[in-house]
């Protein structure tokens, strides 16, 4: 019976790493407007708008005004999915990421020609899936909504004109909701398990901004991991436990303690002449801290503590951009990035179904006023096809090859006051 809670609900930690997102694993990209349409090259040097306090605290520095900048992307992901094996049965339609939205706000103040100070308001992780209720692999997962939000209060302090660094504690905020089928039996319908959770927890944001030389920054940030201790409930409706005397289920307290990993971004931005500015970045994401997930429910018996192996492993993504600046009013911006999937072929699963990606950006800013300016970006990408096999308690077995994709768009709104 551990094992079906296990294949089940696995734990509101790894559901939402399934996400077809801009990012592997259940990371995010999405905290910048200006960055997406280069492909999030040069995140950590670009410092063009008060993004830069979750791309590089140090970057507030060349923020020379006041400044608030908002704004929201959005997600349309497509999965081509086709069961190739496995006595589960049901539907196969693979549309299981529903229309995602993923806003951020920004402030930053220039105190004086050393001191600046930042606010930050986004999300780092996330995911919603909802695969349709006949689904053939309901029983390794079904609906999961999962959301991570940040607060982020920032000091940057510039030691010159070619030196700054910026520190921000970040206040994270996790909660969750997942469900899932439970196999029954004859007569027996089967049965279902829904799980809440959440917690808040702190972390820090750092970086550091070097001006190379007149035409070329280098940008350093280091993202803390943030380790997370989800309190909340497990809630179970198995009618065919009473037949086989092992309970019907009912509500049980859960806890799932995990980190989240540490990322660290290296870019550098060069201007190459007054029209052109050229990008390029490298982000490692300690992906290898998941190795293995252990949920405890409190007085469960036969649903009480379970563990499974995840051995994910660290990753890394890299990007280049450019930005042409068309006029005063207009810039143009392009980027190509790649991004590796922190899965294997052993471990990955429905919740999970995630390969290597490439994906290719575009986007533009529009300054009808020196106050106000207007980003917008569209992405595309792309992923490898993987194959996903899994076994659940009652030997329904679920495998499948899963083909994604997807359609990112945003827009955000700087104004200076």
């Amino acid at each position: 019976m551990k094992k079906v809670m296990l294949k089940t609900t696995l734990s509101l930690a790894v559901t939402f790493a399934s996400s077809q997102l801009f990012a592997a694993g259940f990371a995010l990209n999405e905290q910048s407007i200006s960055g997406m349409g280069t492909g999030f090259a040069g995140r950590s040097s670009s410092a063009e708008d008060a993004s830069t306090v979750y791309g590089n605290p140090a970057g507030m520095s060349r923020i020379k005004r006041e400044q608030v900048s908002f704004g929201a992307a959005a997600i349309i992901a497509k999965t081509d999915l086709k069961q190739t094996g496995g006595n589960s049965t049901g539907t196969n339609d693979g549309d299981m990421v529903p229309f995602v939205g993923v806003p951020m706000g920004y402030y930053v103040k220039p105190i004086d020609d050393h001191w600046a100070f930042g606010f930050g308001m986004y999300a780092p992780f996330g995911l919603v899936t909802d695969y349709e209720s006949g689904f053939a692999g309901r029983f390794s997962s079904d609906k999961s909504h999962v959301q991570v939000v940040t607060l982020q209060p920032t000091v940057s302090y510039a030691f010159n004109d070619r030196v700054s660094i910026g520190f921000g504690p970040t206040i994270n905020h996790i909660k969750g909701e997942l469900t899932s089928s439970l196999t029954g039996a004859g007569p027996f319908p089967e049965g279902r398990v829904k799980i809440k959770g959440d917690d808040t927890a702190v972390g820090f944001n750092a970086g550091l901004l070097v001006q190379a030389t007149d035409s070329t920054r280098v940008g350093l940030t280091y993202h803390s991991k943030v380790k997370y201790k989800l309190e909340g409930d497990t809630r179970v409706n198995f009618p065919l436990g009473a037949a086989l005397g092992t309970g019907t289920g009912g509500k049980f307290d859960a806890s799932l303690s995990i980190d989240t990993p540490e990322i660290v971004d290296l870019s550098v931005t060069h201007e190459l002449n007054d029209d052109w500015t050229l990008y390029a970045g490298s982000t490692f994401t300690r992906w290898s801290r998941l190795k293995s997930i252990i949920v405890e429910n409190e007085g469960g018996g036969a649903f009480a503590n379970i563990a499974e192996e995840q051995n994910w492993h660290d990753t890394w993504a890299h990007a280049i951009g450019a930005a042409y600046k068309l006029n005063k009013q207009w810039t143009l911006r392009t980027g190509l990035s790649v991004d590796q999937s922190p899965t294997n072929n052993t471990d990955r699963s429905t919740r999970i179904p995630t390969g290597d990606r490439v994906a290719i950006s575009f986007g533009a800013g529009w300054s009808p006023t020196d106050d106000i300016t207007i980003d917008v970006a569209y992405s595309y990408l792309k992923e490898e096809e993987v194959s996903v096999n899994r076994t659940n308690t009652g030997n329904r077995t679920y495998q499948a090859n899963y083909k994604n994709s997807a359609h990112g768009i945003g827009s955000s709104l700087t104004y200076r006051f």
